[in-house]
C-alpha cells in the first residue's frame, strides 16, 4: 500500500503547498492514517535560504525544555544558532506527541571543507543520543512536515498551504511490520536529499550494515531511513551521478549486462560490485527530490536540482509519470495528479527499475 506523489517545475517556479496536500488527500486510501507527510524546496524567506534548516520533533512532555537545551547542546558544539522557533501548528487536528522546532544553522567556518559532513554528524548524534528528540530535515532552503495522521490532518496541522516551492513530495503511510509514530511517517531527509516510498525494502539488513560502515546510524525504525543514507552516500560522498547511482539501487540483471556493449557492461558490473550493499530488494516505488543531483553536462559533472522516480526491477508497486508544460509529476495513480491537473500533455508508465528524472529547463 501507502500513497506516493511528487512534482518539480522545471522553470523552479513556485506552487503552493495545497496543491500537494489535495494530491495526497485523493491517496488516502493507500494509507491508513498512521502516518502522513510532505516535503517543500524552495520554502524559506531569502534571508535563510542559506541556512541549514533544522526540523526537530521534540517530545511533548515535562522534559520538554531538558530535550530542547541538549538537542541546542549537540548544535552549538559545532556551529551558530541564527534562529530558531516553534514550527506553526493547528491546535485541535491530532493529537500533539511531538513539538515540532526549527532552527535555521550556520555551521562554524572552521569546518568549511567538511560543512555537509558536519551536518549529517550532527543529526546522527541527536538521533543516536538524545532520547526525546528527532531530526526529521536538515537541508537548505527546505523542510519535511510529518506525523501521525491522515494527508489532510497533517497538511492542516502544519498550515501546509502557507508554503511555496518549486518541488513537492507527500506520502499517506500504511505501515505494515513497524509502528505507527511520527518518526517512521515519510518523508525522509538528510540534508537535500528526500524520500517517499511506497512497498517493503526487504534487503533492510543488509542495506543497514552497508551505510553503518561508512557512519550512518539507522534510528528510526523504518526501512526508509537506509534509502536516504544511501543516496547521500553515493551521489554527495562518493560523487555518483544520478542515473548510475540509481543503477545500483536497481542494478540491471546479471543476464542483461552479459549482452550489453564491452564498455557498457564493464560499468555496469563495476557499479553491481563495488555497490552490492546498496541493492535495494523487495517490492518498492521510490520518488526522491534535491537540489544536489549530479548530471553528465558537456563531459563534465554538474549539480542541478532532480527529482526522480524508480521502482524495482520487476516493478511490484506502481508508479505513474506525467508533464504538463513545465511540470514534472510522479505518482503512485494516475488520479492523484489529474486531481491538481486533469489536462496533462503525457502520461506513462516508467518501466520497471528504469527510472523517472526530471530537472530543470536550461
Amino acid at each position: 500500500m501507502c500513497g506516493i506523489i511528487g512534482f518539480m517545475s522545471r522553470k523552479k517556479r513556485m506552487i503552493k503547498g495545497d496543491k500537494v496536500a489535495i494530491a495526497l488527500d485523493s491517496l488516502k486510501e493507500r494509507g491508513n492514517g498512521k502516518g502522513s507527510g510532505y516535503v517543500g524546496y524552495g520554502i524559506y524567506p531569502k534571508k535563510y535560504k542559506d541556512c541549514y534548516a533544522f526540523h526537530v520533533l521534540i517530545d511533548n512532555s515535562p522534559k520538554f525544555e531538558k530535550i530542547k537545551a541538549e538537542v541546542e547542546k549537540v548544535l552549538e558544539q559545532y556551529g551558530t544558532i541564527i534562529k530558531d522557533e516553534e514550527i506553526p501548528t493547528e491546535d485541535g487536528i491530532i493529537e500533539k506527541v511531538h513539538i515540532p522546532w526549527r532552527y535555521f544553522y550556520e555551521v562554524d567556518e572552521k569546518y568549511a571543507d567538511k560543512e555537509e559532513d558536519v551536518v549529517v554528524d550532527i543529526v546522527m548524534e541527536i538521533n543516536d543520543r538524545v532520547d526525546g528528540a528527532f531530526v526529521i530535515s536538515s537541508g537548505k532552503d527546505l523542510g519535511v512536515f510529518k506525523a501521525v495522521g491522515w494527508p489532510n490532518e497533517v497538511a492542516e496541522f502544519f498550515r501546509i498551504d502557507k508554503y511555496e516551492g518549486y518541488m513537492w513530495l507527500g506520502h499517506a503511510r500504511y505501515p505494515t511490520n513497524t509502528k505507527a509514530w511520527w518518526g517512521g511517517a515519510h518523508p525522509f531527509n538528510l540534508l537535500n536529499w528526500s524520500v517517499v516510498h511506497n512497498g517493503e525494502i526487504t534487503s533492510y539488513g543488509t542495506n543497514r550494515r552497508f551505510v553503518e560502515m561508512f557512519g550512518y546510524k539507522c534510528r528510526l525504525l523504518t526501512d526508509t531511513e537506509v534509502v536516504a543514507y544511501i543516496l547521500d552516500l553515493l551521489m554527495r560522498k562518493h560523487r555518483v551521478p544520478v542515473e548510475y547511482a540509481l543503477s545500483a539501487l536497481a542494478p540491471r540483471f546479471w543476464g542483461e549486462i552479459d549482452k550489453m556493449p564491452e564498455e557498457e557492461k564493464e560499468l555496469h558490473t563495476a557499479i553491481r560490485l563495488t555497490y552490492g550493499g546498496a541493492m535495494l530488494n523487495g517490492p518498492f516505488a521510490i520518488a526522491v527530490g534535491t537540489p544536489h543531483g549530479l548530471i553528465f553536462m558537456n563531459g563534465d559533472i554538474e549539480e542541478d536540482t532532480t527529482m526522480f522516480g524508480l521502482t524495482d526491477r520487476i516493478k511490484l508497486r506502481p508508479l505513474i509519470a506525467a508533464e504538463k508544460d513545465d511540470m514534472v509529476f510522479v505518482s503512485s495513480e494516475e488520479s492523484a495528479i489529474r486531481k491538481i491537473c486533469p489536462d496533462l500533455d503525457r502520461v506513462w508508465m516508467p518501466d520497471a527499475g528504469m527510472p523517472v528524472i526530471a530537472r530543470p529547463w536550461k
